[in-house]
């Protein structure tokens, strides 16, 4: 089908465009800022405000289905008036342009509701008040790399041995995978699923508490000491969380506000009966969010923001090179391993290997026959490749998962990109990171001149040598 996604470049909507790519739809991607969306086969990114009813009844046209994934919680106060305003335009919108069905993403919840929930259930009500055939799916927490719910249970698990928490946080919900949404998502477009509202979540009923133990467990930490403090309140805990995770503060104060309503499945047997799809529970939901981002980052490293971005580090560098000597850089990252002198001051690489050993690190240096995916490298393992770009990954480190790269720009400006990453493990992992960050200034400026000026040499070397 052609179908059109609005919130394109939201959680959600970033991670259904491929799914619904790779099952064959064509996409329209929405978005106000459509022109940082990356180009991929298959989709249409078209400029829209959600709220601009000409131009979304354009962008509208000709689809079979359109997925409304918009919220305003990140604008702060008066979020709920601007959701309805948005749901009335695009509602009105989908009508005039003969879309087929809607498929919205809402929120669980019963009769008590927070701002934020009351507002997803009123979207719902007022995409359905139009004449357009609405499925409606209501989740609660989404354990998925991204996911605002899942970043702040990331934040506070990995940072945080021991906890003071509020009563929220034996609050119960029905968390679902992110893999398990965008299948139901997917399966919402069929249209033998019937218009009406569904709860969707995985067979797991837990509370906050519980599933920073399980998250905890999955990534290998000491449990966490959880203190609860019931006369700490939702303003207080949203500063407490703040001060600890680097989240969108907007977005989680309004979140925070509905951690204290239960999010339960109430008619699971309703959805099961349509839907017909299994789904995961808490711990493997868990393990399957970080498994997904480990897989994903040799494809994104060169797009990881510096700073820290759901639950990475990372930072770049980059060093000019002589357009003359492009093919000789690319030539010296297929002979990358065993000497520390190819990553540049290897007295700092000696001193980095012997700090590791007293936590059970055992680096050592290895260069293989051919650099290919899935080769040793060293402690890495490659990745990545291709003729102008390396990535290097590795789970050997004791402070969490790290990936380096290195791409050659044959641009306007020829230089060699470099980009370090790392997943830290728990609260070592963070402090290591800001303890080595000014080191890292150093050597990876070192280590990005020394893919240059090394491989210039050898090209020279190579050059020199009688024929």
């Amino acid at each position: 089908m052609r179908i059109a996604v609005a919130g394109a470049r939201g959680y959600v909507g970033s991670r259904l465009i491929p799914a619904a790519i790779a099952a064959g739809h064509t996409v329209v991607a929405l978005s106000r800022r459509a022109g940082e969306l990356p180009p991929v086969d298959g989709v249409e990114p078209v400029a829209a405000d959600v709220a601009d009813r000409e131009v979304l009844t354009a962008a509208l046209d000709e689809c079979d289905l359109a997925y409304y994934l918009v919220h305003s919680m990140a604008s702060g106060a008066g979020f709920a008036e601007r959701d309805g305003e948005l749901a009335r335009a695009f509602a009105a919108a989908a009508s005039a342009a003969g879309v087929g069905r809607i498929v919205y993403l809402g929120g669980l919840g019963g009769a008590v509701l927070s701002e934020h929930l009351a507002s997803r259930h009123e979207v719902g009500r007022l995409l359905a008040g139009v004449g357009v055939p609405v499925v409606e799916l209501r989740a609660a927490v989404v354990l998925g790399s991204g996911s605002i719910s899942f970043e702040m249970l990331r934040y506070l698990t990995e940072r945080l041995p021991a906890m003071v928490c509020p009563r929220w946080i034996r609050t119960r919900l029905q968390p679902i995978a992110e893999r398990d949404l965008l299948a139901h998502l997917l399966k919402a477009a069929d249209p033998s699923v019937p218009a009406g509202v569904y709860e969707v979540g995985g067979p797991d009923v837990t509370t906050y508490r519980q599933m920073i133990d399980a998250y905890a467990r999955v990534r290998g930490l000491r449990r966490r000491r959880i203190i609860d403090v019931p006369l700490l309140t939702p303003s207080l805990s949203a500063r407490w969380v703040d001060l600890v995770t680097p989240v969108d503060r907007s977005t989680s104060h309004a979140l925070i506000e509905s951690l204290g309503t239960e999010v339960v499945v109430t008619d699971r047997e309703r959805t099961a009966d349509v839907f017909a799809l299994e789904t995961m529970g808490v711990d493997e939901a868990i393990a399957d969010a970080l498994q997904t981002q480990d897989a994903a980052m040799p494809g994104l490293l060169f797009d990881v923001p510096t700073g820290v971005h759901e639950g990475v580090y990372a930072m770049h560098e980059h060093a000019t090179v002589g357009r003359d000597d492009l093919d000789s850089v690319c030539e010296g990252l297929m002979r990358c391993g065993g000497d520390l002198g190819w990553y540049g001051l290897p007295w700092a690489w000696k001193l980095r290997i012997l700090i590791g050993k007293p936590f059970g690190e055992r680096l050592e240096l290895y260069r293989p026959p051919a650099v290919v995916e899935g080769a040793r490298v060293d402690w890495w393992t490659v990745a990545a490749v291709t003729p102008s770009s390396l990535v290097l990954r590795t789970d050997k480190l004791f402070c969490g998962e790290a990936w380096l790269g290195y791409r050659v720009e044959r641009g306007d400006d020829p230089n060699v990109v470099q980009v370090g990453a790392l997943r830290s493990r728990g609260l070592l992992g963070v402090v290591y990171w800001r303890l080595v960050w000014p080191i890292h200034l150093i050597v990876f400026e070192v280590m990005a001149k020394q893919q240059a000026k090394v491989k210039k040499a050898r090209a020279e070397n190579k050059n020199s040598q009688p024929t």
